[in-house]
């Protein structure tokens, strides 16, 4: 798969989260071997009035690259100048989110919004191509609904506009996150377009990385919620699809010191305080699984000094030497 100047074979990428992709959390799972990584969807409209947190959310790193800026809005001019800020922020490539399916973001004509107007999505597109002196790319759903899917259509729509790839999450709006993404529409969306297809949701497990690329033919994976206190997931994919052997279970000590490596970065890109909140919904996936981990989240969930929480974390980790066998 080629967008722009990147090169990537089966590449297996972090999709773009609200209020997880930050900065530490791009950079730890690009430390476990995700291909290229996305920031949260920042609001086009934050951009152009120089929001703070907006603004906060351009921040890269080098170790980080390939990396793209995702961005969201309704208006075309809007959009057209958040895109060349972001572009000024020295990403990769840009990101167009044409597919969130909440609310707020929906009630602004932002997002899913466009999938009931493709040709309004087609423009918004091809200004932003023409804006920037970069790649731009796409991510959406498969339709509105189940009764207007429109993905086939918008993709050619999409590739006309001048777009470098396209990012599917193969649900309509209306399902949200509920239901089984339908992996079955990438190989349609393939036949239409030239452009690379990745495939988004439903993807949990080095099993079905390798699935998706066998039964869809996309060009890349992109895995979201399953990252999440899991970056150990992008390293354990790439040995499935290469050897077809899956890795031992990740053991406790390296869990552990991941964890508060994860939580050191996150207090070095933001306040103490917010950092050690913030980071509070990471700590059910690094725990996931490991004996009697629950008297050890509700400690140190309410804790407020990275000390604190180390000395917690280190101490079960010290616990769990007499239980589990590290090799």
């Amino acid at each position: 798969m080629r967008i722009g100047s990147i090169e990537v074979d089966k590449g297996v990428l972090l999709a773009p989260m609200e209020d997880v992709t930050d900065l530490p959390f791009r950079v730890i799972c690009k430390r476990y071997g995700a291909d290229i990584v996305y920031t949260e969807f920042i609001s086009s409209e934050g951009l152009v009035r120089d929001a703070r947190r907006s603004m906060e959310k351009l921040r890269l790193a080098e170790e980080e690259r390939p990396v793209s800026i995702q961005i969201f809005g309704g208006n075309i001019d809007v959009m057209v100048d958040a895109a060349q800020r972001a572009a000024a922020a020295g990403p990769d490539f840009i990101d167009i989110n044409f597919g969130c399916w909440v609310k707020n973001v929906v009630a602004r004509n932002a997002g899913a919004a466009l999938l009931k107007d493709p040709p309004a999505m087609a423009a918004m597109t091809k200004a932003i191509v023409d804006a920037v002196d970069m790649p731009v790319t796409v991510k959406t759903r498969l339709g509105w609904d189940k009764s207007s899917i429109v993905i086939v259509d918008v993709a050619r729509m999409i590739q006309d506009a001048g777009a470098a790839a396209l990012t599917v999450h193969c649900r309509t709006r209306d399902q949200g996150h509920e239901g089984d993404a339908d992996w079955t529409w990438i190989p349609k969306i393939k036949e239409a377009i030239d452009i690379p297809v990745i495939l988004n949701g439903d993807v949990q497990t080095p099993e079905d990385v390798k699935e998706a690329f066998e039964t869809s033919g996309c060009d890349a994976v992109m895995i979201g919620r399953a990252a999440i206190g899991n970056p150990f997931l992008f390293r354990n994919a790439k040995q499935f699809m290469l050897d077809g052997t899956l890795p031992e279970a990740i053991n406790h000590r390296e869990r552990i010191n991941v964890c508060l490596e994860h939580l050191t970065l996150e207090i070095g890109y933001k306040s103490l305080k917010r950092a050690v909140h913030e980071f509070r919904k990471h700590y059910g996936g690094y725990l996931k699984g490991l004996p009697n981990n629950s008297p050890v989240r509700k400690d140190i969930i309410v804790m407020e000094t990275y000390a604190e929480i180390a000395e917690r974390m280190l101490a079960y980790s010290d616990e769990l030497d007499q239980v589990l066998v590290i090799d």
